[in-house]
């Protein structure tokens, strides 16, 4: 993979604790020109928020955002990849 290649990813995130959400929205903003969309769905019965993240760019800059998000106090991150083709 060469430094310019981007890849097309979908962030699955699991918020559990309500209190980690502005960080994780601070974190996604500074990746905005790179995000394609987003979508968030809260799920109260089980006490959480699910989010989708759909981005387009190179794999090291996916990979950060999805290990910072992770890190986050009660947030759960699963990441799937695909190369774009050239």
């Amino acid at each position: 993979m060469t430094e310019n290649e981007t890849r097309v990813a979908l962030i699955g995130i699991v918020v559990s604790d309500k209190d980690s959400v502005p960080r994780l929205n601070e974190l996604l903003h500074d990746s905005g020109g790179y995000i394609i969309g987003r979508m968030g769905v809260p799920y109260e019965k089980a006490g959480v928020s699910i989010i989708s993240v759909a981005i387009d760019a190179p794999q090291d800059v996916i990979s950060t955002l999805s290990g910072r998000l992770g890190a986050l106090k009660g947030v759960t991150t699963k990441t799937v990849y695909q190369k774009l083709p050239e």
